[in-house]
Order: structure tokens, then sequence, then C-alpha cells
């Protein structure tokens, strides 16, 4: 599985930086099964618009150590599509979840959240449970 690349979604980073028992936390799992990960940059800009001064060592660190991905017109085209599917059924999603899924499908990764109520609406989107 280490060949194997999930994009982690901004709620798995919360609650890693959260848990006291680091070793307890969902991505500290899929860490030991072996994946390899990546985020968008979307991801990246909701994690520092939320972190405080005394946070930015420790999410520079995390940024460092995983790939992120640019938002990319393949992304945003893969955007238009999924939106335009959501939006027939009603069930549009915020643009920061939009952005990430899109990313997630353009490149045929599958993503790890904890917020699956929004992503669940995406038939395109494989998620990882």
């Amino acid at each position: 599985m280490a060949d194997k690349i999930i994009l982690v979604d901004t709620s798995i980073l919360i609650d890693y930086y959260r848990k006291t028992e680091k070793e307890k936390s969902i991505w500290v799992n899929l860490v030991r099964q072996g994946y390899a990960f990546a985020v968008s940059v979307v991801t990246k800009y909701e994690i520092y618009a939320g972190a405080t001064p005394n946070q930015l060592i420790f999410w520079d660190r995390v940024f460092k150590a995983i790939k992120v991905i640019s938002l990319d017109e393949l992304s945003i085209d893969t955007a238009v599509v999924i939106n335009s599917a959501l939006k027939r059924k009603r069930k549009q999603i915020d643009l920061a979840d939009l952005f990430i899924a899109a990313t997630a499908v353009a490149y045929n990764l599958p993503l790890v959240t904890l917020n699956r109520k929004h992503f669940d609406r995406i038939d395109t989107l494989q998620l990882m449970d």
C-alpha cells in the first residue's frame, strides 16, 4: 500500500492536531497501514487560515512532509461537473469542500475525511472508511 496515495481532508489534520494521544488519530492509523498522503492546496489554506501564531511551526512541518496538490485547470473542470450534478439534485456543498473533492476525483485519489455528510453526495468520489 505504500504506493497508494490518499487525499487527506482538513478534518483529518485537525483531528490529528487536537488529539492528545496522536497515535489514536485516524491519520496515524493510516500511516501504520502504509499509505502515502497528499492534501489539496485548499486544505492547506483552511489550516493556515484557522491557525494561531503558536501553531504555525507545527503546520509548517506537516506541510513539508506531505504533497500539496495545486488547484489547477483539471481540478476546476472537475469541480464544474461535480457542482452541476449536485445542483441538479439540490445538494450543493460549500466551495472549499467542492474543490477538495474535485482534486481527489481529478487525480483519482481516495479521500479520507471526518465530514462524510457533504462528501457522500458526490457519486464520482471514492471515500475511505
